[in-house]
């Protein structure tokens, strides 16, 4: 099943084929922060700023996972081609 970007519960992103990807495209739009170490996880670690959450979704009728991922991946290539 695919995962797509949440924020109070609203779909607002995709769906994707993994949870990874949908951390990739919330670290590209400035939805990852990182936060100090607690009691329980040593060492600072990656979260989802506000209330943006990562859950399982389903597709859209019509709608391709593996293509918005390939999508996603071309985009970002530009984005890095442009910024160069």
């Amino acid at each position: 099943m695919p995962y797509a970007l949440f924020c109070n519960d609203a779909q607002i992103s995709k769906a994707y084929p993994g949870e990874a990807d949908v951390w990739q495209l919330a670290q590209r739009s400035g939805l990852v922060v990182d936060v100090s170490a607690d009691d329980v996880r040593p060492g600072p670690r990656r979260v989802l700023d506000n209330d943006y959450e990562i859950k399982l979704c389903r597709a859209a009728q019509g709608e391709d996972p593996a293509k918005n991922k390939a999508e996603a991946e071309q985009e970002a290539g530009m984005e890095l081609q442009l910024s160069s």
